[in-house]
Parts: structure tokens; sequence; C-alpha cells
């Protein structure tokens, strides 16, 4: 069981829908006939009289420019929209989420720079890995038409769909990429911990120890951690990035095994730590699971900071 000190599980990145190599070609194909047709007819049809002159495209409105890249209005307002369905389908009103509009958008800014950087590093999308996602959402729903009937209720068309699926799955390429060197072994410390309200109690059970005390015993008897009340205190073992309280993480790695901490204050209250053991371990699936979430976190905090973001739309 997962607790107050552990990381609540964060949104793993959405799995996403699928696309035939050959709709992608088509898509592609569209673009370039869509883009050339206009110079090629002025060539191909001389006239003796001055043609008016071509009007200029109005810009297509953004919601976000990312290092010199749009995101448009349009794209911003569908993500919302479908945000707000599926929110509705759980029985979620969306005035509860506080600014999730702005969620929406930092998903899509985020999903962008992962698409930036794979094409940085050369990753080529994957249409075998487009193509088996297509056949897999076709299966879920039942059959290409159900298909059809979901992309029309989803608000998608052919071609959105299409670019979305495909920049979702060269956007998974390249999180596989930063969380490639996590592997199933890594240090790990165990660890337990006493909890309480104030640095006077603190200072007070930790002199109890130094005096002799059984840190077990009075782990039971005043840890305001009730999830690891019972166990006096354990927190397992972890690897760095686990803990959700990072003075508390930070304590534990810092102690040779045997040894116990002084006060550490955090945003809960006042910890004692004591390190109970130290070494390589497996990683349990949620402990890996949180570790790519947490290279994925960390990759996209330092891309934002290096990034040219400009946003247009208010929170």
């Amino acid at each position: 069981m997962r607790h107050p000190l552990n990381r609540a599980s964060t949104r793993a990145l959405p799995e996403p829908p699928t696309l035939t190599g050959r709709g992608l070609a088509l898509l592609l194909a569209a673009a370039v006939l869509s883009g050339c047709s206009g110079s090629l007819l002025s060539r191909a049809t001389p006239t003796p009289t001055a043609l008016p002159p071509t009007p200029t495209p109005t810009p297509e409105p953004m919601a976000a420019l990312v290092n010199g890249e749009p995101i448009p209005l349009a794209e911003y307002h569908e993500e919302v929209a479908r945000f707000e369905a599926a929110q509705a389908e759980l029985g979620i009103d969306p005035a509860t989420l506080g600014d999730y509009r702005s969620g929406v958008l930092q998903a899509l800014i985020d999903r962008l720079l992962l698409i930036q950087a794979a094409r940085r590093e050369g990753i080529q999308l994957e249409a075998e890995a487009v193509d088996r996602r297509v056949q897999a959402l076709a299966a879920e729903l039942g059959s290409p038409e159900s298909l059809a009937s979901w992309l029309t209720a989803s608000g998608y068309t052919t071609a959105s769909f299409t670019a979305a699926l495909a920049a979702e799955v060269l956007a998974a390429q390249m999180v596989e990429q930063i969380t490639a060197a996590i592997g199933d072994d890594a240090e790990q410390v165990h660890a337990r911990h006493i909890l309480v309200a104030t640095q006077a109690q603190a200072e007070s059970l930790l002199a109890e120890l130094q005096a002799g005390e059984d840190f077990a015993e009075l782990a039971r008897a005043y840890t305001l951690d009730l999830s690891t009340r019972p166990a006096a205190g354990d927190l397992g073992w972890f690897p760095r990035g686990y803990l959700l309280v990072d003075e508390v993480e930070q304590a534990a790695y810092t102690l040779p095994p045997g040894t116990v901490s002084g006060v550490v204050q955090s945003a809960l209250g006042f910890h004692i730590v004591e390190v109970l053991d130290r070494g390589e371990r497996p990683l349990t699936p949620d402990a890996q699971r949180r570790l790519r979430e947490k290279a994925v976190e960390d990759w996209l905090a330092a891309e934002r900071r290096a990034a040219s973001i400009e946003v247009y739309v208010a929170p």
C-alpha cells in the first residue's frame, strides 16, 4: 500500500490513437498537392493581362508558439472540448477542476517539445506502430465503422485524427529514448520515520532515541503517518525520486545504515528518519513506473526552461 510519503501515481501519458501508414501517406500527399496547386496553375495559364495580386493569407490564430512552431488555436479548443466531454462521461463537472484549460495547453506544449526533440535526434515515425494502434482501437470499438463513429463523436476529422496520432506516436518514441536508461534494478534504501507536528516534540523523541529508546515503539506510539504506524514507521525499500517528501528521501540517502537523522522539517511536519539498510535491488513495477515518469518530468522541465514559449490564450 502506498502511503502519504510515496508519490501518488501521476497521470501516465495517454495511449495515443493510431493511424495506418497509408492514411499518413495520403495526408502528406494531400498537403503537398494543396500547397503546390496554385503555383502550378499560374505558370501553366499565361494571360496577356496582369492578374490581381494574390491575397496575403490570414495567419492562422495560435494558442501558443513553441520554438517558432505554432500550436493552432483551433487544435487547442478541440482538445479542451474533448477533455470536457471525457470528464462529463465520468460524471465530473470540469468547473470543479480549476484551471484545466491551462493544463490542456501545457500537455500540447509538452507533446510538441517531445516531437521537436525527436526530430533533432533523428527519430523516425514508426508507421507500423501507428498502424497497430489503429487496428487495436478499431478492435476495441468493435469495427472500422465504430471507429469512424467514434472519430465523429470525439470531434475528429480523418485528417486531424491522423495528425494527432502521428504526433502522439512520435512523442511516445522520444519518451522511450528518455527513459531507456532506467533498468530493472537500482540503488535503494530501506528506512523508517516518525512524523510529529512540532519541532519540540521531535527533539524530545530524538533525545529519547539517543538515550536508548526503541525506534519502533516510539513510531507506533507517536507518528502521525497513520499508514506506516502499524509497521513502526517503515517506509520500505525505495529508490531516489520515489518518496513524496524530498526532505525525508534526502535524509535517508545521506545516512549510512544503522543511523538516525536529526530533526527533518517538511511541509507535513517534523520527521526523524532511521536508515535500516541500503543496496542494489530489483525495482517494483510501481517504483519503475515512477522513475520513468520522473525522468520525463525532469526532461520536460529542462526543455521548458530552455525553450522559447509564447502563450496567446488567457488562462
